[in-house]
């Protein structure tokens, strides 16, 4: 039923606590570090001020050094965030969407204690022309908290690909409340299709010649659709597999890449064996979703399938953070032994 399949061996050591369980191992650290910069475009966010003023900004492409400038010059009646002082520290931030993790937020200096800051600053992007028009630019005006404790004082968001780039002036733009389309949807990743399937230790009967002597998770990944798509000819995907807490080599699988395609199939089953089923209590499998370059992988998603309960053998882990969905489809798996079970599951930034 798949084309590829692979089995490996993974023993859970319950009794010594080993650092790969207290701690992520450098395989997880560099997922860590990827995952750690995809935040809502309105983290942060504590204040409660209504959007109000405009802002004055330029949009030009520099077909030279293939860069996308975006010239903040001026804001102007904006909301006061602090009452009581009468002042407001405030700041603008870009990002382009969909992906704001791969290219990232810019943002000008912070002019403290006024409503009408003057910035005069180039906010650049290194992008092609050809990507760039297949994104959204957000850009947000915020008040700076020294606690970190930042407001939202409004946004404008334009699509690059009706974008008039003949425009290079100056213009004002009425700043607005947050967007629900932005709320909602800046984290859309995609969904995973897939199926699972927990075998317990000789639940097949002596007469079976593949009854496992230890317990098995079978993870059967079928498919992925609606990936961000970081070129215009898509991108060249693949699925990374690792049972937590063992971030080594050893819990380590991956699929075949699929390039130029936001809609792979992979149809590719993976076999942990050592499985008890206490340990599934414990465990997590982590499925993540990478964009294949020569020089470095781009995060695009991922899902963890557990109890999400934060504990991991007793020890409280951050990994251990599964959406109401994905414990829902973990634990239909503990209660069906030898039945696959399926799922269609939102990729998520983890």
């Amino acid at each position: 039923e798949s084309d590829t399949a692979s089995e490996i061996s993974f023993q859970f050591n319950k009794h010594k606590k080993t650092p790969s369980i207290g701690s992520h191992s450098s395989d997880m650290a560099s997922v860590s570090s990827v995952s750690g910069s995809v935040l809502s475009v309105y983290s942060g966010d504590f204040g409660s001020v209504d959007a109000q003023g405009t802002v004055e900004f330029a949009l030009d492409y520099d077909e030279k050094n293939r860069e996308f400038q975006v010239h903040v010059s001026q804001c102007k009646d904006l909301a006061v965030v602090d009452e009581k002082k009468g002042r407001s520290d405030p700041y603008v931030k870009t990002y382009l969407l969909p992906d704001k993790a791969r290219m990232g937020k810019r943002k000008t200096s912070v002019k403290k204690r006024t409503v009408n800051p003057i910035y005069n600053e180039v906010l650049r992007y290194k992008i092609e022309k050809m990507v760039l028009l297949i994104q959204k630019l957000n850009l947000s005006v915020w008040h700076n908290d020294p606690l970190g404790r930042n407001s939202f004082l409004g946004e404008i968001e334009i699509d690059l690909a009706s974008w008039d780039w003949s425009n290079r002036k100056l213009n004002w733009y009425p700043l607005k409340p947050r967007s629900l389309s932005a709320v909602n949807g800046v984290d859309h990743r995609g969904v995973m299709n897939l199926s699972i399937k927990y075998v317990p230790p000789g639940s097949l009967g002596k007469t079976c010649p593949k009854n496992p002597p230890s317990g098995e998770v079978h993870i059967w990944v079928k498919d992925v659709k609606d990936l961000l798509q970081l070129r215009p000819s898509g991108v060249d995907s693949f699925v990374k597999c690792y049972v937590l807490p063992d971030t080594s080599k050893k819990s380590y699988q991956k699929t075949r890449v699929i390039k130029r395609d936001t809609n792979p199939v992979f149809n590719h089953t993976i076999v942990y064996d050592g499985f008890h089923t206490e340990d599934l209590k414990d465990a997590c499998v982590e499925l993540t979703v990478w964009d294949h370059e020569k020089l470095t992988n781009h995060f695009l998603g991922g899902i963890r399938l557990g109890l999400g309960t934060g504990l991991s053998y007793g020890i409280s882990v951050d990994w251990m953070d599964s959406t109401q969905e994905e414990v829902a489809f973990w634990q239909e798996m503990m209660s069906a032994a030898n039945e696959w079970i399926e799922g269609l599951l939102p990729l998520r930034s983890l």
